[in-house]
Protein backbone atom coordinates (compact mmCIF):
# COMPACT_ATOMS: atom_id res chain seq x y z
CA UNK A 1 0.00 0.00 0.00
CA UNK A 2 1.46 3.34 -0.96
CA UNK A 3 1.94 6.13 1.56
CA UNK A 4 -0.82 8.28 0.07
CA UNK A 5 -3.42 5.55 0.54
CA UNK A 6 -2.22 4.78 4.09
CA UNK A 7 -2.46 8.48 4.89
CA UNK A 8 -6.00 8.52 3.49
CA UNK A 9 -6.99 5.60 5.73
CA UNK A 10 -5.55 7.48 8.72
CA UNK A 11 -7.31 10.72 7.85
CA UNK A 12 -10.71 9.19 7.08
CA UNK A 13 -10.94 6.19 9.42
CA UNK A 14 -8.49 7.13 12.17
CA UNK A 15 -6.36 4.01 11.68
CA UNK A 16 -2.57 4.27 11.77
CA UNK A 17 -1.39 1.30 9.76
CA UNK A 18 1.97 -0.26 10.54
CA UNK A 19 1.93 -2.96 7.86
CA UNK A 20 -0.05 -4.03 4.82
CA UNK A 21 0.07 -6.73 2.18
CA UNK A 22 -2.00 -7.14 -1.00
CA UNK A 23 -4.39 -10.09 -1.01
CA UNK A 24 -6.35 -11.82 -3.74
CA UNK A 25 -9.89 -12.28 -2.42
CA UNK A 26 -11.77 -12.35 -5.69
CA UNK A 27 -11.86 -11.85 -9.41
CA UNK A 28 -12.86 -8.18 -9.60
CA UNK A 29 -10.33 -6.40 -11.84
CA UNK A 30 -11.66 -3.04 -10.63
CA UNK A 31 -10.71 -3.74 -7.01
CA UNK A 32 -7.59 -4.06 -4.88
CA UNK A 33 -7.56 -5.31 -1.30
CA UNK A 34 -4.90 -5.26 1.41
CA UNK A 35 -4.61 -7.00 4.77
CA UNK A 36 -3.49 -4.14 6.98
CA UNK A 37 -2.60 -4.08 10.68
CA UNK A 38 -2.38 -1.38 13.31
CA UNK A 39 0.10 -1.06 16.15
CA UNK A 40 -2.32 -2.73 18.59
CA UNK A 41 -2.38 -5.86 16.41
CA UNK A 42 -5.85 -5.46 14.92
CA UNK A 43 -6.18 -6.44 11.25
CA UNK A 44 -8.43 -4.93 8.60
CA UNK A 45 -9.38 -5.50 4.99
CA UNK A 46 -8.73 -2.23 3.16
CA UNK A 47 -10.42 -2.19 -0.23
CA UNK A 48 -10.20 0.28 -3.08
CA UNK A 49 -12.69 -0.28 -5.90
CA UNK A 50 -14.31 1.35 -8.89
CA UNK A 51 -16.81 -1.50 -9.39
CA UNK A 52 -20.19 -2.36 -7.92
CA UNK A 53 -22.14 0.36 -6.10
CA UNK A 54 -21.89 2.15 -2.74
CA UNK A 55 -24.98 0.16 -1.73
CA UNK A 56 -22.76 -2.76 -0.74
CA UNK A 57 -21.39 -1.04 2.35
CA UNK A 58 -24.87 0.16 3.29
CA UNK A 59 -26.28 -3.37 3.05
CA UNK A 60 -23.43 -4.94 5.03
CA UNK A 61 -23.81 -2.33 7.78
CA UNK A 62 -27.59 -2.77 7.98
CA UNK A 63 -27.42 -6.57 8.00
CA UNK A 64 -24.79 -6.55 10.73
CA UNK A 65 -26.88 -4.06 12.71
CA UNK A 66 -29.93 -6.32 12.38
CA UNK A 67 -27.97 -9.24 13.76
CA UNK A 68 -27.43 -11.30 10.62
CA UNK A 69 -24.53 -13.60 11.53
CA UNK A 70 -21.48 -13.76 9.30
CA UNK A 71 -21.67 -10.25 7.83
CA UNK A 72 -18.67 -8.13 8.92
CA UNK A 73 -19.75 -4.53 9.54
CA UNK A 74 -17.70 -1.90 7.69
CA UNK A 75 -16.01 0.81 9.70
CA UNK A 76 -17.30 4.36 9.44
CA UNK A 77 -15.24 7.44 8.69
CA UNK A 78 -14.67 10.15 11.28
CA UNK A 79 -17.79 11.93 10.00
CA UNK A 80 -19.97 8.81 9.92
CA UNK A 81 -19.75 7.72 6.27
CA UNK A 82 -19.29 4.08 5.24
CA UNK A 83 -16.69 4.84 2.58
CA UNK A 84 -14.29 7.51 1.45
CA UNK A 85 -12.96 8.51 -1.97
CA UNK A 86 -9.35 8.01 -3.02
CA UNK A 87 -8.18 8.69 -6.58
CA UNK A 88 -11.79 8.56 -7.78
CA UNK A 89 -12.48 5.13 -6.25
CA UNK A 90 -14.34 3.99 -3.14
CA UNK A 91 -12.24 3.23 -0.08
CA UNK A 92 -13.70 0.92 2.57
CA UNK A 93 -12.31 -0.69 5.72
CA UNK A 94 -13.72 -3.86 7.28
CA UNK A 95 -12.39 -5.91 10.22
CA UNK A 96 -10.30 -8.85 9.06
CA UNK A 97 -12.31 -11.87 10.24
CA UNK A 98 -10.50 -14.89 8.79
CA UNK A 99 -7.38 -15.99 6.93
CA UNK A 100 -9.14 -19.00 5.38
CA UNK A 101 -10.98 -18.44 2.07
CA UNK A 102 -13.49 -21.22 1.43
CA UNK A 103 -11.99 -22.41 -1.91
CA UNK A 104 -8.63 -23.06 -0.20
CA UNK A 105 -9.90 -24.19 3.19
CA UNK A 106 -11.23 -27.22 4.99
CA UNK A 107 -14.87 -26.80 3.96
CA UNK A 108 -16.84 -29.19 6.15
CA UNK A 109 -20.53 -30.07 6.40
CA UNK A 110 -20.89 -27.59 9.28
CA UNK A 111 -19.59 -24.81 7.04
CA UNK A 112 -22.06 -25.73 4.28
CA UNK A 113 -24.87 -25.59 6.86
CA UNK A 114 -23.58 -22.25 8.08
CA UNK A 115 -23.42 -20.99 4.48
CA UNK A 116 -27.07 -21.99 3.95
CA UNK A 117 -28.17 -20.46 7.26
CA UNK A 118 -26.37 -17.21 6.45
CA UNK A 119 -28.06 -16.82 3.06
CA UNK A 120 -31.42 -17.73 4.62
CA UNK A 121 -30.95 -14.98 7.21
CA UNK A 122 -30.05 -12.46 4.49
CA UNK A 123 -33.09 -13.41 2.39
CA UNK A 124 -35.39 -13.13 5.44
CA UNK A 125 -34.44 -9.53 6.28
CA UNK A 126 -37.44 -7.19 5.78
CA UNK A 127 -37.02 -4.97 2.73
CA UNK A 128 -37.55 -1.67 4.53
CA UNK A 129 -35.77 1.63 4.91
CA UNK A 130 -32.55 1.95 2.92
CA UNK A 131 -32.77 -1.68 1.79
CA UNK A 132 -35.83 -0.80 -0.28
CA UNK A 133 -33.63 1.49 -2.37
CA UNK A 134 -31.29 -1.25 -3.56
CA UNK A 135 -30.96 -1.95 -7.30
CA UNK A 136 -33.67 -4.36 -8.48
CA UNK A 137 -33.33 -7.41 -10.67
CA UNK A 138 -35.26 -6.72 -13.88
CA UNK A 139 -34.27 -9.81 -15.91
CA UNK A 140 -33.06 -7.61 -18.75
CA UNK A 141 -29.26 -8.34 -18.59
CA UNK A 142 -28.83 -5.55 -21.16
CA UNK A 143 -25.25 -4.69 -20.17
CA UNK A 144 -24.16 -8.34 -20.31
CA UNK A 145 -25.75 -8.87 -23.71
CA UNK A 146 -24.10 -5.75 -25.12
CA UNK A 147 -20.70 -6.81 -23.72
CA UNK A 148 -21.00 -10.29 -25.23
CA UNK A 149 -21.86 -8.88 -28.66
CA UNK A 150 -19.02 -6.35 -28.54
CA UNK A 151 -16.53 -9.01 -27.40
CA UNK A 152 -17.68 -11.26 -30.23
CA UNK A 153 -17.20 -8.44 -32.75
CA UNK A 154 -13.68 -7.65 -31.49
CA UNK A 155 -12.47 -11.23 -31.26
CA UNK A 156 -13.83 -12.20 -34.66
CA UNK A 157 -11.86 -9.29 -36.13
CA UNK A 158 -8.54 -10.47 -34.65
CA UNK A 159 -5.88 -11.36 -37.19
CA UNK A 160 -4.47 -14.68 -36.03
CA UNK A 161 -1.18 -14.01 -37.80
CA UNK A 162 -0.43 -10.88 -35.77
CA UNK A 163 -2.14 -11.63 -32.44
CA UNK A 164 0.04 -12.46 -29.45
CA UNK A 165 -0.05 -15.95 -27.97
CA UNK A 166 -2.62 -15.25 -25.26
CA UNK A 167 -5.00 -13.40 -27.55
CA UNK A 168 -4.74 -16.22 -30.05
CA UNK A 169 -5.77 -18.71 -27.38
CA UNK A 170 -8.71 -16.53 -26.38
CA UNK A 171 -9.88 -16.36 -29.97
CA UNK A 172 -9.67 -20.15 -30.24
CA UNK A 173 -11.79 -20.58 -27.10
CA UNK A 174 -14.32 -18.00 -28.22
CA UNK A 175 -14.75 -19.42 -31.70
CA UNK A 176 -15.07 -22.96 -30.35
CA UNK A 177 -17.82 -21.78 -28.01
CA UNK A 178 -19.42 -19.46 -30.57
CA UNK A 179 -22.47 -21.55 -31.43
CA UNK A 180 -23.26 -22.20 -27.76
CA UNK A 181 -22.83 -18.52 -26.88
CA UNK A 182 -25.25 -17.50 -29.65
CA UNK A 183 -27.83 -20.01 -28.45
CA UNK A 184 -27.29 -19.10 -24.80
CA UNK A 185 -27.80 -15.40 -25.44
CA UNK A 186 -30.95 -16.10 -27.45
CA UNK A 187 -32.25 -18.40 -24.71
CA UNK A 188 -31.75 -15.94 -21.84
CA UNK A 189 -33.22 -13.12 -23.95
CA UNK A 190 -36.43 -15.11 -24.39
CA UNK A 191 -36.45 -16.40 -20.83
CA UNK A 192 -35.83 -12.92 -19.43
CA UNK A 193 -38.90 -11.62 -21.28
CA UNK A 194 -40.92 -14.54 -19.90
CA UNK A 195 -39.79 -13.88 -16.33
CA UNK A 196 -40.44 -10.13 -16.57
CA UNK A 197 -44.07 -11.01 -17.21
CA UNK A 198 -44.12 -13.33 -14.16
CA UNK A 199 -43.05 -11.27 -11.13
CA UNK A 200 -41.60 -13.00 -8.07
CA UNK A 201 -40.95 -11.99 -4.47
CA UNK A 202 -37.83 -9.85 -4.25
CA UNK A 203 -35.51 -10.39 -1.29
CA UNK A 204 -32.18 -8.91 -0.29
CA UNK A 205 -29.55 -10.86 -2.23
CA UNK A 206 -25.78 -10.73 -2.02
CA UNK A 207 -25.69 -11.07 -5.81
CA UNK A 208 -22.37 -12.91 -5.98
CA UNK A 209 -22.17 -15.35 -3.04
CA UNK A 210 -19.82 -17.90 -4.57
CA UNK A 211 -17.27 -19.58 -2.34
CA UNK A 212 -14.59 -17.07 -3.32
CA UNK A 213 -16.52 -14.57 -1.21
CA UNK A 214 -16.90 -16.94 1.74
CA UNK A 215 -14.43 -17.09 4.65
CA UNK A 216 -14.25 -19.95 7.13
CA UNK A 217 -13.88 -20.06 10.89
CA UNK A 218 -14.04 -22.69 13.59
CA UNK A 219 -17.11 -24.81 14.37
CA UNK A 220 -18.86 -24.05 11.09
CA UNK A 221 -18.57 -20.27 11.36
CA UNK A 222 -18.65 -18.54 7.97
CA UNK A 223 -18.48 -14.92 6.83
CA UNK A 224 -19.79 -13.55 3.53
CA UNK A 225 -17.79 -10.62 2.19
CA UNK A 226 -17.79 -8.28 -0.83
CA UNK A 227 -21.36 -6.93 -0.94
CA UNK A 228 -20.73 -4.62 -3.91
CA UNK A 229 -23.35 -6.42 -6.07
CA UNK A 230 -26.14 -6.43 -3.46
CA UNK A 231 -29.54 -6.38 -5.15
CA UNK A 232 -33.23 -6.98 -4.59
CA UNK A 233 -33.96 -10.11 -6.58
CA UNK A 234 -35.69 -13.48 -6.47
CA UNK A 235 -33.76 -15.74 -4.08
CA UNK A 236 -32.65 -17.86 -7.06
CA UNK A 237 -30.19 -15.08 -7.88
CA UNK A 238 -28.13 -16.29 -4.90
CA UNK A 239 -29.21 -19.93 -4.73
CA UNK A 240 -28.01 -20.71 -8.25
CA UNK A 241 -24.47 -20.70 -6.88
CA UNK A 242 -25.14 -23.95 -5.02
CA UNK A 243 -28.39 -25.67 -5.98
CA UNK A 244 -28.75 -28.10 -8.85
CA UNK A 245 -24.98 -28.32 -9.37
CA UNK A 246 -24.47 -24.57 -9.55
CA UNK A 247 -21.03 -22.90 -9.79
CA UNK A 248 -20.07 -22.88 -6.14
CA UNK A 249 -16.37 -23.30 -7.08
CA UNK A 250 -16.13 -25.88 -4.32
CA UNK A 251 -12.79 -27.44 -3.34
CA UNK A 252 -12.09 -30.39 -5.60
CA UNK A 253 -15.50 -29.92 -7.19
CA UNK A 254 -17.49 -31.13 -4.17
CA UNK A 255 -20.75 -29.33 -3.41
CA UNK A 256 -22.54 -30.47 -0.25
CA UNK A 257 -26.02 -29.42 -1.31
CA UNK A 258 -27.70 -31.52 1.39
CA UNK A 259 -25.87 -29.70 4.19
CA UNK A 260 -26.47 -26.33 2.54
CA UNK A 261 -30.22 -27.08 2.34
CA UNK A 262 -30.21 -28.21 5.98
CA UNK A 263 -28.89 -24.78 6.93
CA UNK A 264 -31.07 -22.80 4.53
CA UNK A 265 -34.33 -24.57 5.33
CA UNK A 266 -37.17 -25.77 3.10
CA UNK A 267 -37.07 -24.18 -0.34
CA UNK A 268 -38.34 -25.15 -3.80
CA UNK A 269 -36.47 -22.96 -6.26
CA UNK A 270 -37.95 -22.06 -9.62
CA UNK A 271 -35.91 -24.02 -12.21
CA UNK A 272 -36.55 -21.35 -14.85
CA UNK A 273 -35.09 -18.63 -12.64
CA UNK A 274 -32.11 -20.80 -11.72
CA UNK A 275 -31.52 -21.50 -15.44
CA UNK A 276 -31.84 -17.81 -16.30
CA UNK A 277 -29.32 -16.67 -13.70
CA UNK A 278 -26.91 -19.47 -14.60
CA UNK A 279 -27.11 -18.43 -18.25
CA UNK A 280 -26.53 -14.74 -17.56
CA UNK A 281 -23.61 -15.52 -15.26
CA UNK A 282 -22.06 -17.84 -17.87
CA UNK A 283 -22.27 -15.11 -20.51
CA UNK A 284 -20.88 -12.52 -18.11
CA UNK A 285 -17.92 -14.71 -17.15
CA UNK A 286 -17.19 -15.72 -20.75
CA UNK A 287 -16.90 -12.17 -22.07
CA UNK A 288 -15.13 -10.68 -19.02
CA UNK A 289 -12.45 -13.38 -18.71
CA UNK A 290 -11.96 -13.36 -22.49
CA UNK A 291 -11.45 -9.60 -22.43
CA UNK A 292 -8.92 -9.87 -19.60
CA UNK A 293 -6.94 -12.66 -21.26
CA UNK A 294 -6.85 -10.77 -24.57
CA UNK A 295 -5.73 -7.48 -23.00
CA UNK A 296 -2.03 -6.92 -23.83
CA UNK A 297 -1.85 -4.24 -21.15
CA UNK A 298 -2.42 -6.72 -18.32
CA UNK A 299 0.39 -8.66 -16.60
CA UNK A 300 1.12 -12.05 -18.13
CA UNK A 301 0.19 -13.84 -14.89
CA UNK A 302 -3.29 -12.28 -14.97
CA UNK A 303 -3.76 -13.27 -18.60
CA UNK A 304 -2.69 -16.85 -17.93
CA UNK A 305 -5.08 -17.06 -14.97
CA UNK A 306 -7.92 -15.68 -17.11
CA UNK A 307 -7.23 -18.27 -19.81
CA UNK A 308 -7.30 -21.05 -17.22
CA UNK A 309 -10.68 -19.84 -15.97
CA UNK A 310 -11.95 -19.51 -19.53
CA UNK A 311 -11.04 -23.13 -20.24
CA UNK A 312 -12.79 -24.13 -17.02
CA UNK A 313 -15.98 -22.38 -18.06
CA UNK A 314 -16.11 -24.58 -21.17
CA UNK A 315 -15.20 -27.82 -19.38
CA UNK A 316 -17.75 -30.63 -18.84
CA UNK A 317 -18.38 -29.35 -15.30
CA UNK A 318 -17.97 -25.66 -16.19
CA UNK A 319 -20.51 -22.90 -15.96
CA UNK A 320 -21.21 -22.77 -19.70
CA UNK A 321 -22.02 -26.48 -19.66
CA UNK A 322 -24.15 -26.16 -16.50
CA UNK A 323 -26.15 -23.27 -17.98
CA UNK A 324 -26.76 -25.15 -21.22
CA UNK A 325 -27.91 -28.21 -19.28
CA UNK A 326 -30.25 -26.22 -17.02
CA UNK A 327 -31.85 -24.47 -19.97
CA UNK A 328 -32.21 -27.75 -21.87
CA UNK A 329 -33.81 -29.43 -18.83
CA UNK A 330 -36.27 -26.54 -18.65
CA UNK A 331 -37.06 -26.88 -22.37
CA UNK A 332 -35.52 -23.49 -23.15
CA UNK A 333 -32.43 -24.47 -25.14
CA UNK A 334 -32.79 -23.52 -28.84
CA UNK A 335 -32.39 -26.34 -31.33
Amino acid sequence: MDERLAARVAAEFGLRLVSSAPVDLGADPAARTWRATTADGHAYAVKLTGGGTPAGSVVAALLAERGVPGVPAPLTTRDGRLDAVHDGRRLTVVPWVSDEPAPDGDLRAAHWRGYGALLAAVHAVPVTGELAGLPREDHSHAAVGAAVRETDRRLRAVDGATADRWTGEVVAHWRAAGADLDRLLAAVDRLGAELRARPAELVVCHGDPHLGNLLLGADGQVWLIDWDDAVLAPRERDLMFVLEGGPAFAPRGRVDEASFRAGYGPVTPDPLRLAYHLGVRALDDMWSWSAEAADPGRPEADRVRALRILAGLRSPSGLLTLARGALAAAGRWPR
